[in-house]
């Protein structure tokens, strides 16, 4: 549906642009217009913009800032490895190379406000300028105190037409700095449905064969893998990749374009032996892409606590958690008829509270137990990375059990610098 965005101040062949290259997500793109309003207002000094993986927030923010050729400065807070990178990217983009040639080496925040002011005041701003955080913006929390109280409020320190957005898969609750801050404003990307993920990867046809043939391509191919991976990037390399195959009968004459059982009936086996390879959102990688999976921070930790509750038996729990435990005799500590690997023996159940203990023990800040660790636990079920065995409606705690591989939160733990393997059992 092209034509939807309107906003006063923007040519409306560039909006009727921006629709064409946002196919279902053009409600979004609105929205995120109205909170910048016309080019020339002052907008709101900080929006944050949060949904999961490949839901289109960084597409939408990139189209609106390219196609209505706003001015803005894109930084990677991954790439951005110091605050002194991140001040010159923006004093590069907005005011060239003279102007971050004017940062010290080791530039201080207030260095950085005192150029900002100094250069727009030279080069007063006709219109807004953005700052776009759109890779890990959540390490900011990580870096100085009040680096990112700063960025929230930059308007008001540098006193000039400026807005933050940042992007980010977790909410803002759980992105909050505890010392508080100026609230952004918050704006939510919904996961694409399953018509939408259609809709959008039917735009990648094939070039030799129509559009119906394709499309029903896709609805097949949505019907196999939608359960579990609805991550529209790697939906859509599955697409490219298991096309040939899908067209294999017809391209050997054994079957027309009409003939979708036949169609089927072929890729069938090929797409059930390519189901074993998705893990969460992951299609058709090798192992080593695993690193590459996404979660929040807390999750991670979750998730490693989940595991070590799942493969370490219960009574070890004081040997690894607790520091002050006091000196356990080994022959005590290992039963004799324990030879079996736990490993070998697959995932034990364990109960909620296990899990919480665990991970208050591993994670390495001071946690509060609030709504948002539980709904991260809900979340993991969700992408059947945690197996809930017991049943809602029982008066006891849940249980659960961990449902991924050793090399799998091995790649998790490394995102997070925990070494998993000092705290399993089976490799004492």
């Amino acid at each position: 549906m092209t034509g939807l965005l309107q906003q006063p101040g923007y040519d409306e062949e560039r909006l009727k642009r921006v629709s064409e290259l946002l196919p279902c997500r053009e409600v979004q793109a609105g929205m995120l217009l109205s909170l910048m309003g016309q080019p020339q207002q002052y907008c709101y000094p900080s929006v944050f913009i949060y949904g999961h993986r490949s839901s289109g927030k960084s597409h939408v923010t990139n189209i609106l800032m390219e196609e209505l050729e706003l001015p803005h400065a894109t930084v990677s807070c991954v790439e951005c490895v110091s605050v002194a990178l991140l001040f010159e990217q923006v004093l590069l983009s907005f005011f060239g190379c003279d102007a971050a040639s004017l940062l010290p080496r080791s530039p201080s925040l207030s260095d950085f406000v005192r150029i900002y002011r100094q250069q727009s005041s030279q080069f007063p701003a006709e219109q807004t300028r953005y700052i776009v955080s759109d890779t890990s913006p959540e390490l900011l929390r990580d870096a100085d105190a009040n680096l990112l109280p700063a960025l929230l409020r930059l308007q008001e320190l540098v006193e000039d037409n400026v807005t933050v957005i940042l992007l980010s898969e977790i909410v803002w609750e759980t992105f909050r700095p505890n010392t508080g801050c100026f609230e952004p404003l918050l704006l939510h990307f919904p996961d694409y449905s399953k018509d939408e993920l259609k809709q959008v990867l039917s735009k990648n046809k094939h070039p030799s064969y129509s559009a119906e043939f394709y499309s029903s391509y896709i609805n097949i191919l949505l019907g196999v893998f939608y359960s579990v991976c609805r991550d529209l990037r790697e939906l859509r390399h599955l697409a490219a990749l298991n096309f040939s195959k899908f067209c294999e009968p017809v391209e050997a004459g054994k079957a027309k374009v009409g003939d979708t059982h036949k169609l089927w009936k072929n890729i069938e086996p090929h797409l059930k032996k390519a189901m074993r390879t998705v893990y969460l959102r992951e299609v058709s990688r090798c192992l080593s892409a695993h690193t590459h999976v996404e979660l929040p921070y807390y999750s991670k930790f979750l998730l490693i606590a989940a595991y070590l509750a799942s493969y370490n038996p219960a009574r070890t729990d004081k040997r690894f958690f607790v520091k002050h435990h006091g000196k356990i005799r080994k022959t005590n500590f290992l039963k004799k008829n324990e030879k079996t690997s736990n490993h070998l023996l697959g995932p034990k159940p364990f109960p909620l509270d296990r899990l919480l203990a665990i991970f208050y023990s591993v994670v390495d800040s001071r946690v509060a137990p609030t709504a948002s660790i539980f709904s991260q636990i809900s979340s993991l079920v969700t992408l059947q990375l945690l197996v809930q065995i017991s049943h809602d409606d029982q008066l006891d705690a849940p249980k659960y059990k961990c449902a991924v591989t050793l090399d799998f939160i091995s790649a998790i733990s490394r995102t997070v610098n925990f070494d998993i393997v000092k705290y399993l059992y089976d490799f004492l």
